[in-house]
């Protein structure tokens, strides 16, 4: 199945999970319909300068980001550090997280939540 980007169904999210700002969803395939699989999320995420994601748990589940365009600052349960394009970040299993666009272009992640089995 292929997906086009202008094709992905978007969702704004304001101050998401305590953050700064308005992030954007671009979902580019559909838990419970288009994913047959154990993910909850498989979107691009799109952050504009100075905005964030606050921290969070995943609990029962894990998350990937992959940083495709810009730079950020994480915090992955306590480790802070900054990351930019071509690097990844894995977290979940009652772990947390939070991202902040730190640079002057819109930082864009690749996520995917996946569910644990059982």
């Amino acid at each position: 199945m292929i997906r086009r980007k202008n094709d992905c169904r978007i969702e704004e999210r304001f101050e998401m999970r305590g953050g700064k700002g308005t992030i954007r969803i671009a979902h580019m395939f559909e838990p419970g319909s288009e994913i047959r699989s154990q993910n909850r999320l498989c979107a691009r995420l799109v952050i504009e300068p100075g905005n964030s994601i606050g921290f969070h748990r995943h609990d029962g589940e894990e998350e990937l980001f992959v940083i495709m365009k810009g730079r950020a600052r994480i915090d992955d349960n306590g480790q802070v550090a900054e990351i930019a394009a071509g690097d990844a970040v894995l977290t979940g299993g009652g772990a947390g997280h939070a991202i902040e666009n730190i640079g002057g272009e819109t930082l864009e992640v690749l996520a995917v939540i996946s569910k644990f089995p059982g």
